[in-house]
């Protein structure tokens, strides 16, 4: 868990992660991009609370109160399980959750879009910066 997550969210963010198989780093960091961590936040778009859920998101997935962080938090690695199910790449992953799936679908890559290319670079340089990046297995292969 980094050390940027505040006390009060480590345990639901560690339960949910685990609920839906994934990274509790992954959903830290969104937590911080999304909303520094206040569950009250919203959004000049109208994204809400600590996950910034926008309201036809929240309501497919069955979050009732966006502010409520234990539900949004529960909610948010719910649906990055599906995107990263989807997408089966963190960045594309972090894109759909950003910009939404047909977005990300539609180019197969993160879009075009300024928004949303800062927003999966921040994440995965928060990642990155608390040693949550695994970074890729390197083949050998010798040549004749």
């Amino acid at each position: 868990m980094p050390s940027f997550v505040p006390s009060r969210f480590r345990e639901p963010i560690l339960r949910s992660a685990a609920r839906w198989n994934v990274s509790a780093a992954l959903i830290a960091a969104q937590l911080l991009a999304e909303s520094n961590f206040d569950p009250y936040a919203v959004s000049p778009a109208g994204a809400q609370g600590i996950a910034q859920f926008m309201p036809g998101t929240a309501a497919a997935y069955g979050l009732k109160d966006p502010f409520d962080p234990e539900q949004a938090i529960d909610a948010q690695a719910h649906l990055m399980s599906d995107l990263l199910r989807q997408f089966h790449s963190i960045p594309l992953a972090l894109a759909a959750y950003n910009a939404g799936p047909g977005a990300v679908a539609a180019c197969e890559c993160v879009p075009p879009y300024p928004e949303t290319q800062a927003y999966v670079a921040r994440i995965l340089g928060l990642l990155d910066g608390a040693g949550a990046l695994v970074a890729p297995e390197l083949e050998v292969r010798l040549v004749e």
